[in-house]
């Protein structure tokens, strides 16, 4: 019989999706000696899987419950397969990207400030902050500024499952949308990374959107920060490592853009760490996909590829294959 390892805190109710012909077994944190098994259902919290790996003997298979691994496989090599949990977090990471959008464009961090601080007058301030940003000095009027997705140039730099959805719920804005992904295509129009120094001139938001491996880390580095748009608003829900956290900090700095983070590198960031302080940012540690849906959504995804491999079927999400 299959052998399966999980995190001891995934409840009964969540493991009863997993197909028939196996045998779970959890794996608390503290796991003080060498368990068997044949495949691996990871805690999502890498530092806790990895507290747990040096015990498990026998590994084929990993079954990530999210969609980034690649903690996973510079940790287990190259001789396990590893399948990560593609379209679970779809719905999460979108709705964490639009509402981060809009909330800069409103400027919802600069009203919660008023809010705590119970001053009405302040309102002001969000024209003086976007007049800042964008060196649109225009007289206004009303003379507050909260900005329109509407209509807005969008570059979404990523065209997974999750980029798709977050095409998807772009759609009402009608926005001038501009796809890059690794592999181009034709229909719908992807364009290549290497088109992305070429197209960053002309967005107003560029979500990122992409896995994090060699060709993207740092994709956004002091040059491409030189190539954006004055104001523009970078948006990264992917992983932090694809930006240059160096940059990204003497970019806000500087007043060149705005920034909507969800993920940052170093992670977690240090208390002491100056992105903390920069402005025309918004930062949340980490919590985009982390909603009540998340764990019975993943656990289909890894019910669906146990079925598969007991079967003898191809698995779906496969990153990384047995060599």
């Amino acid at each position: 019989m299959l052998r399966v390892g999980h995190p001891a805190s995934l409840g009964a109710e969540f493991l009863r999706i997993l197909p028939d012909g196996i045998e779970l077994v959890a794996l608390p944190d503290g796991l003080g000696h060498d368990v068997e098994i044949d495949v691996w259902i990871p805690d999502p919290y890498p530092t806790r899987a990895l507290r747990i790996w040096p015990r498990l003997r026998g590994v084929r298979l990993v079954l990530s419950l999210m969609a980034g691994t690649e903690w996973i496989a510079a940790t287990v090599g190259p001789h396990v397969t590893i399948c990560n949990a593609r379209g679970a977090h779809s719905v999460s990471t979108a709705e964490w990207t639009i509402s981060a959008t809009l909330a800069m464009l409103k400027h919802s961090p600069l009203f919660q400030d008023l809010q705590h601080a119970a001053d009405w007058g302040g309102r002001n301030q969000a024209t003086t902050e976007f007049q800042s940003v964008t060196g649109d000095a225009r007289s206004l009027h009303p003379p507050v500024m909260v900005e329109e997705l509407t209509g807005k140039h969008v570059l979404l730099v990523g065209y997974g499952a999750i980029g798709k959805e977050i095409e998807r719920m772009l759609a009402p804005f009608r926005v001038e949308l501009v796809r890059v992904a690794r592999n181009p295509r034709i229909d719908p129009c992807v364009y290549p990374v290497g088109s992305l120094d070429r197209l960053l001139p002309t967005a107003d938001v560029i979500i990122l959107i992409l896995p994090l491996n060699d060709e993207s880390r740092e994709l956004i580095g002091a040059h491409q920060f030189g190539l954006i748009r004055q104001g523009a608003l970078l948006v990264n829900a992917a992983r932090g490592a694809i930006v240059d956290t160096d940059a990204l900090v003497h970019a806000l700095n500087n007043g060149k853009v705005r920034a909507a983070l969800d993920v940052t590198d170093p992670e977690p960031l240090p208390a002491e760490h100056p992105l903390w302080r920069c402005p025309n940012l918004l930062l949340t540690p980490h919590v985009a996909a982390s909603t009540p849906q998340f764990a019975a959504r993943a656990l289909e995804v890894v019910a669906d590829e146990l079925r598969r491999y007991l079967n003898g079927k191809p698995l779906r999400n496969v990153v990384q294959i047995t060599r």
